[in-house]
């Protein structure tokens, strides 16, 4: 953890472990996260809720699915997005409080197939990204919406292979579902991130696309602006925690600073 992060820390150290310590305060804490997110958030929480006694309700969902319901009202406190551009567009309506923002965590981009597979790629310009498909298609998230799949498709657009594969580009509503498909057969290849190939044993990383190819993978983190729930915010600090670091860079996340 980098200097700045420990000294972020143990200045909100004493209000988190003052409210974990007092379970009589205990409530429950609503969190819509990226789908990528889902084991790492699972085992965090759990630590978190077995030491404060508070309860935490998860939904897992595209980032953008999930902006969507909160733009529309639904009933959340924290928000963790795969993409500080569905975060930056909360924050423009107000829907989330800008003090409590901070990106938690990074990751990288991967092409992956099913598990088993003796397919080694070099992500370059000169892939045949078409030829590996051998006349499958290949699996994305939404490419104008989840970030999953904005990334995925910057990325080929970058390395000129987007016109390759444009017409077969399976996509599906959340990062998860793209790598199912893989996981399943249903497609030979997709573009997920590279926590989501360590979380599946179905699916094997076959190439990894160079870090300028993309946007820079951020996971930002904010409460909502109608939630008033302290043990939100105890959460939201818990997140960005040393506590937390050590799960998420065990998961495959990039750690900020690092």
């Amino acid at each position: 953890m980098g200097i700045g992060k420990k000294i972020r820390y143990l200045g909100r150290a004493a209000l988190l472990w003052t409210v974990m310590a007092n379970t009589s305060l205990a409530e429950q804490v609503t969190v819509f996260a990226a789908s990528s997110l889902k084991e790492t958030l699972e085992e965090i929480t759990a630590s978190f809720e077995a030491a404060s006694g508070h309860s935490v309700t998860l939904s897992f969902a595209g980032s953008s699915a999930l902006a969507r319901q909160i733009e529309y009202g639904a009933p959340a406190d924290l928000f963790v997005s795969a993409s500080t551009d569905w975060m930056d567009h909360l924050e423009a309506q107000g829907r989330i409080k800008p003090q409590t923002r901070r990106n938690l965590v990074g990751n990288r981009l991967v092409l992956i197939g099913k598990a088993g597979t003796a397919l080694q790629l070099t992500v370059s310009p000169d892939l045949d990204l078409r030829g590996a498909l051998d006349g499958g298609r290949l699996a994305m998230a939404l490419t104008e919406a989840v970030p999953a799949g904005i990334y995925g498709k910057a990325a080929l657009q970058s390395l000129g292979l987007w016109d390759q594969v444009a017409d077969a580009v399976a996509q599906t509503d959340n990062v998860r579902a793209a790598m199912a498909l893989v996981a399943l057969g249903a497609t030979p290849l997709g573009i997920v991130y590279a926590t989501d190939a360590r979380a599946d044993p179905a699916v094997a990383t076959v190439g990894v696309f160079p870090e300028e190819t993309h946007p820079a993978i951020r996971y930002p983190a904010a409460q909502l602006a109608a939630s008033e729930n302290a043990a939100a915010v105890a959460l939201l600090d818990y997140l960005d925690s040393p506590a937390a670091d050590e799960v998420f860079r065990r998961d495959g996340f990039i750690l900020i600073g690092d």
